[in-house]
């Protein structure tokens, strides 16, 4: 399988206006390693579920738990943005009052600065000003195995200071008690992350935050540690196959040998169904000859992610030679490009 690098010709060489109908999708399989809450609401509320058909072939009506889409690259966001913020490349956007105080670029604050990488590829939108669509594209990540087998519920309460239920100051009894349904550890969803007319630099930007987000849904300070895997890396002129889909293709290839999958599925397996599944798929797809690289070309990407941040001094210069790609002068633009590029070849070599 060619390097990353090698298939950087599929991507556009600078940032553009206009869509140029270049995909890339990366195939994740998100593993919880902890108990984890995906919902909507807040506290007390149910786990996000959906009835759906169990399999493209099984026609069974299951429940799945759903991971919503903003709940996903929510988290991703921030990841990166933390990265852009301890190398200052997210910026104040001038305020049109001359006496208001510029602030820096933030989440959900309409104050965008309309440049830092996280603007250009999620986007933005500002009200009575510019706007930016979101170059990633998302949607709902769906358990690979029914609710009943993959969720529990669990009895909470309050302690006080003493540790005990009984308030030390009045001594009344605390009624805090609590139930709340989880995710086991070792649920598997499946998700698919499509990249529409990004660059090189762009790619490894949104590789890096998916592969160094580890925390997803409520309370995640204390729970919904999730792994994210690479599985395949599919580069095309049109959007794939949905999540749902998918899922539903990888619970038919479970189930293949006569065996009904049962919680908690070994990785291999996961890993074997969702590369049979996508071969099964793409050739429904409307697209001229998909590229795909399979997991062990997956596996040889993650570990160039790896070796390129682990480095701080060459990630920083990774991340303002994409920001420089986004210049309206040609030359400028080229050399952010090759700059890009050598870093990558660079971290490809030491990965080896």
């Amino acid at each position: 399988m060619p390097a990353l690098s090698a298939l950087e010709e599929r991507l556009l060489p600078a940032y553009r206006n206009f869509p140029r109908g270049r995909f890339v999708s990366l195939i994740l399989v998100r593993k919880t390693e902890s108990e984890a809450v995906f919902r909507t609401e807040g506290a007390g509320e149910d786990l996000s579920r959906e009835f759906v058909r169990a399999g493209l072939e099984d026609q069974a009506v299951v429940q799945r738990v759903v991971i919503t889409k903003r709940k996903q690259t929510a988290v991703e966001r921030r990841t990166g943005r933390e990265l852009l913020r301890t190398h200052g490349l997210l910026y104040a956007k001038e305020p049109k009052a001359k006496d208001a105080k510029a602030e820096e670029c933030a989440l959900n604050r309409n104050n965008a600065c309309e440049r830092c990488l996280d603007c250009m590829i999620y986007g933005y939108a500002v009200g009575g000003g510019g706007a930016q669509k979101s170059r990633v594209l998302t949607d709902d990540a769906f358990s690979l195995l029914p609710a009943g087998a993959v969720t529990g519920r669990r009895t909470g309460n309050a302690l006080y200071d003493n540790s005990t239920m009984r308030d030390p100051v009045s001594g009344d009894a605390s009624q805090a008690i609590y139930e709340d349904p989880y995710v086991r550890p070792e649920t598997h969803f499946l998700e698919i992350e499509t990249l529409k007319d990004v660059t090189i630099g762009e790619l490894l930007y949104v590789l890096g935050n998916v592969l160094r987000s580890t925390r997803y849904g409520a309370v995640s300070s204390r729970q919904g540690r999730v792994r994210n895997r690479l599985a395949a890396l599919v580069y095309s002129d049109c959007e794939l196959f949905s999540n749902l889909e998918l899922t539903q293709a990888v619970h038919d290839q479970l189930r293949a040998g006569g065996a009904e999958p049962e919680h908690p599925l070994p990785d291999d397996a996961v890993l074997a169904a969702v590369a049979s599944a996508v071969a099964a798929l793409l050739p429904r797809v409307v697209s001229a000859a998909p590229t795909v690289v399979d997991a062990a070309g997956c596996e040889a990407i993650t570990a160039t992610v790896g070796c390129l941040y682990r480095d701080g001094a060459r990630v920083g210069a990774l991340l303002r030679a994409v920001e420089q790609a986004y210049a309206v002068n040609g030359s400028e633009a080229s050399s952010g490009r090759a700059e890009v590029l050598r870093l990558l070849r660079q971290a490809e070599q030491e990965a080896e």
